[in-house]
């Protein structure tokens, strides 16, 4: 067995499937494959790719529905130094033109209900294109099972496109070794991280059997990849409901049949069809190993997350906090119902406008910056790059947007992406603090709160909610709101409609909600 002295992702999976093959590696579905079946697999789809004049460098797009082909197809791309590049499966035309020419896509791998998507799309540069299926396995299994791959490198990328819940998506470059640290936590969530990859390898070879995380979140999303890579490079089981839909009923079973210690999701999109699913079932699932249930990329509501706890009462719920650009950068605690951020002040700060660390006890609103393992910056994208990434006194940091305070005690307050800021009259409104009041209504499923034009104030609040009844209380609503967050902050309007078209992922699309209030508004 080679032990890698670099943090290259596909160098220490590789040492990993060497000292524990035949461990379990993947759940998917009725399908288990051991690390050593992944590596095989994904050996012989590298030298497919490479085959068809793929290699170090070149982009290699996942227009993929959750399964083990996407993780085979990303273990495939770092073998060979290439980067996989990942495409939201509701794009269509435009859409997909875009980030096939953005990323210069040199290869796709799609699905076969997508195909009808892909061809018109097809750029001049795109010289492979392979369907899931019968032709994925047919390429796969005409590839050598030779690892002689060219020498890698701990500064090979990583990228990963964001949502673009307020702009168009943008292609994040990590170094490996520093999305090892900051995206998949250092091997070792929550304890201290390996320091090489040799300890990393010859203590998880020791440990035996890892954490086993499902993963239900889509993996055309940053947190969906991370939590599978989370469980893989801490030699545990990824586990895996395969398909386009999300199906609560599947997520618990399989949680059940496979001891599932922590569970992945993105906020109450994806919280309330779990709780509406046990109390629909009551006893029918055995989820006495499940610890902790994580929501990273949207917030838990407060009733949402103590429901939970109520119906499995072996589990942590917990916020955690990161972004395409931070990786994983803090997690909330509770007390009296609040919401207390607790970040990771090893590498994190608020800094002010002029970038100068925020005082604590100062009622500056700041935005927190992370330093240490940060990405290189966006792909083909250098004005972002330079808006969005700093460096003084020698140390670069990342402020991703997210504004933040800091108590006396120097605890930080947390308060929002600043990008869905709303400014109504010079007051700033965070639309993640006024979704969650709106929430705790009995009457109200889901809240998407935006700002719209307002010829007085610049910008007014308004509100799109789905009910919980056929015909809510929208005046109680509101008063109901002014109890929760100032009169400023309550929505001048409450729309109630059948969707609010959240992301596959469960984070609002709130240029979407934006549109759609100016266009009830207009018709109002």
């Amino acid at each position: 067995m080679s032990i890698p002295t670099k943090f290259n992702l596909a160098d220490l999976y590789e040492a990993q499937a060497d000292a524990f093959g035949d461990r379990l590696a993947i759940v998917s579905g009725d399908l288990r494959m051991t690390y050593g079946e992944l590596d095989h697999r994904a050996t012989k789809l590298a030298n497919y790719f490479a085959s068809q004049g793929l290699g170090e460098g070149d982009h290699i797009g996942l227009y993929l529905y959750n399964g083990h082909e996407y993780l085979e197809c990303m273990l495939a791309a770092w073998k060979i130094r290439a980067r996989t590049i990942n495409v939201n499966y509701r794009y269509v035309a435009d859409e997909l033109r875009y980030i096939f020419e953005n990323a210069e896509l040199k290869a796709l791998v799609y699905e076969p209900d997508l195909a009808e998507f892909v061809h018109p799309t097809k750029t001049d540069a795109m010289t492979l294109m392979l369907e899931r299926g019968e032709a994925y396995e047919a390429a796969l299994a005409s590839g050598s099972d030779s690892r002689d791959f060219p020498a890698r490198s701990d500064d090979d990328l990583c990228i990963i496109y964001t949502g673009g819940t307020t702009g168009m998506p943008r292609g994040v470059m990590w170094r490996h070794e520093d999305f090892y640290y900051a995206g998949l936590q250092g091997g070792n969530p929550g304890g201290e991280s390996f320091e090489t990859p040799e300890q990393a390898v010859k203590q998880l070879t020791i440990n035996g059997d890892g954490l086993h995380i499902h993963c239900p979140a889509p993996m055309i999303h940053g947190s969906g990849q991370l939590a599978a890579w989370i469980a893989l490079f801490n030699g545990g089981v990824a586990i895996i409901v395969p398909g386009r839909s999300y199906r609560p009923d599947e997520t618990l079973r399989l949680c059940a049949a496979e001891h599932v210690h922590s569970i992945n999701i993105v906020g109450d999109a994806m919280a309330l069809p779990l709780i509406t699913e046990l109390e629909a079932n009551p006893g029918k699932y055995q989820l006495t190993d499940l610890n902790v249930i994580s929501s990273a990329g949207a917030v838990l509501s407060g009733n949402v997350r103590e429901k939970l706890e109520e119906l499995i009462p072996s589990a942590m719920v917990m916020n955690n906090f990161g972004a395409s650009e931070t990786g994983h950068q803090g997690t909330a605690f509770y007390e009296d119902g609040k919401a207390i951020w607790i970040f990771d002040t090893t590498h994190s700060i608020v800094v002010d406008d002029d970038l100068n660390p925020v005082e604590p006890g100062s009622d500056v609103v700041g935005k927190l910056a992370r330093f240490g393992h940060i990405p290189l910056g966006y792909y083909k994208d250098e004005e972002k790059t330079a808006k969005t990434f700093f460096e003084k006194d020698g140390v670069r940091y990342v402020v991703p947007g997210d504004m933040a305070m800091v108590a006396e005690d120097e605890t930080v307050i947390f308060l929002g992406r600043g990008s869905v800021c709303i400014n109504s009259g010079g007051e700033k409104v965070y639309a993640e603090e006024v979704e969650e009041a709106l929430k705790h209504h009995p009457e109200v499923f889901d809240a998407v709160v935006v700002g719209v034009p307002d010829e007085r104030w610049g910008q007014r609040v308004e509100a799109l909610v789905t009910a919980r009844v056929d015909a809510p209380n929208i005046d109680d609503i509101e008063a109901f709101c002014r109890t929760k967050v100032a009169g400023y902050k309550t929505p001048r309007k409450i729309w109630v409609v059948d969707d609010l078209n959240r992301q596959p992922s469960g984070k609002p699309d709130y240029r979407w909600a934006r549109e759609r209030a100016i266009e009830l508004g207009a018709s109002a």
